[in-house]
């Protein structure tokens, strides 16, 4: 903890617990600024401003993150194929470094001597904020109530924070009879504790907010059009409906809303934390879903194989890094110099049909394309010599010869 009275940036969303948090650190004695990010989550960020300040604040920042959050984050994990565990495509976690960089840069320019954040103890978000620090401003005092045994004795759960926030008059946007915890950003929307914590509970239809549910969407496709750049979306065209976009963030902004109108991206998953715990998890992803499956699909035009297999054997520990928040790390800088020479020249279009929860691609072209239709073709020679495939399979059968004749020797085949 810090002295009484110095400063301390607090990461405030006007949630249960940042709300909690703040008015807990200036009964503590400390003077706090409520620093908000706007990573494009739906908020009223007058009224949580004012709610900050009616809480205690002695200030409030508001960070405008959206344009950088899509730029130097979404993108950059899209063109890695950053999916932790094969399916969660990082929503939170990609949030954290760029939420955590602002901070740090609210809390040098306040002079402030410590930053704090409403992450709990046993959950993820902790170590990302933290570590973010740690690289970002090494010095800089951390306060993390979730971990403070003052704290977290007092305000066990969330039955005693809403009873705290009661007894403050603090205005808060959660009851016990609907409880869920959520994370909203321009990548996704996450939902998870309450009646989520029984992995066999289906989510009640009404939680959902972000897309459509797939069983109401339009009962026809919505075929779009996403344009690549070195590896980048450059333009997202709804063909059906006659919308086109080619700034980053405002085409981003189309495909979450094509998403949202297809109910594309949802999924429920139990995932495994860093901190060791299993969670389960469900959520609502639908531009991020969209522009993932239109780059695979190009890269199977554009990229070369032995580059892609070796991408892919990295995009695992590049989704690792990214969601245990190692973000500014040494590894992810090597990571990422990979990935973006790997990116070079994923130039071209991928047509989509979207309809009732899925993506389904159904055209590419690139200017980069290394398919070659004579070739591949089964009517057309092409330029390939059949024949040649007969010294190509002797060759490669060579081993499988040799492995068989030692089983024989030791008696283990016919």
């Amino acid at each position: 903890m810090t002295k009484k009275n110095e400063t301390v940036v607090l990461a405030y969303s006007g949630g249960l617990d940042t709300s909690c948090i703040l008015k807990w650190l200036q009964l503590e004695g400390h003077r706090v600024i409520a620093y908000i990010a706007d990573v494009g989550q739906e908020d009223d960020f007058d009224q949580v401003a004012e709610n900050a300040r009616k809480t205690g604040a002695v200030d409030v920042v508001i960070r405008d993150l959206k344009r950088e959050f899509v730029t130097d984050y979404i993108f950059p994990a899209i063109a890695g194929n950053a999916v932790y565990e094969g399916r969660y495509l990082l929503g939170t976690s990609l949030a954290r470094p760029v939420i955590a960089l602002h901070q740090v840069a609210v809390a040098r320019e306040a002079g402030a001597t410590a930053v704090s954040h409403g992450a709990t103890g046993k959950g993820n978000d902790q170590v990302r904020f933290e570590l973010a620090y740690a690289a970002l401003a090494p010095r800089l005092g951390v306060i993390a109530p979730w971990k403070i045994p003052e704290f977290y004795k007092k305000l066990a759960g969330r039955k005693d924070l809403i009873a705290f926030a009661k007894e403050h008059a603090i205005d808060i946007p959660v009851t016990l009879e609907k409880s869920f915890s959520t994370d909203e950003n321009l990548m996704h929307r996450s939902y998870e504790s309450g009646a989520l914590e029984d992995p066999l509970h289906r989510p009640p239809d009404d939680m959902f907010t972000v897309c459509v549910d797939p069983r109401q969407a339009p009962d026809r496709e919505t075929i779009i059009e996403v344009e690549f750049k070195d590896g980048v979306p450059v333009r997202v065209t709804d063909e059906t409906g006659g919308r086109e976009e080619t700034d980053p963030y405002e085409l981003f902004l189309l495909a979450n809303a094509l998403g949202r109108e297809n109910g594309i991206g949802r999924i429920d998953i139990v995932e495994n934390r860093f901190v060791g715990i299993k969670s389960r998890g469900v959520y609502e992803t639908p531009g991020g879903t969209i522009l993932h499956a239109a780059l695979r699909d190009l890269e199977g035009i554009a990229m070369d194989k032995e580059v892609q297999r070796l991408r892919d054997m990295l995009a695992p520990k590049l989704a690792e890094i990214i969601y245990d928040g190692f973000w500014f790390s040494p590894e992810m800088d090597f990571l990422q110099g990979a990935i973006d020479k790997s990116r070079s020249l994923i130039d071209g279009k991928v047509r989509l049909a979207l309809y009732k929860g899925n993506v389904t691609t159904i055209g590419r072209s690139s200017p980069s394309s290394l398919y070659d239709q004579e070739l591949s073709s089964m009517d057309i020679e092409g330029g390939f010599d059949q024949a040649d495939s007969e010294g190509f399979i002797r060759i490669n059968a060579l081993r499988l010869k040799a492995h068989r004749v030692i089983l024989r020797k030791h008696g283990e085949a016919e």
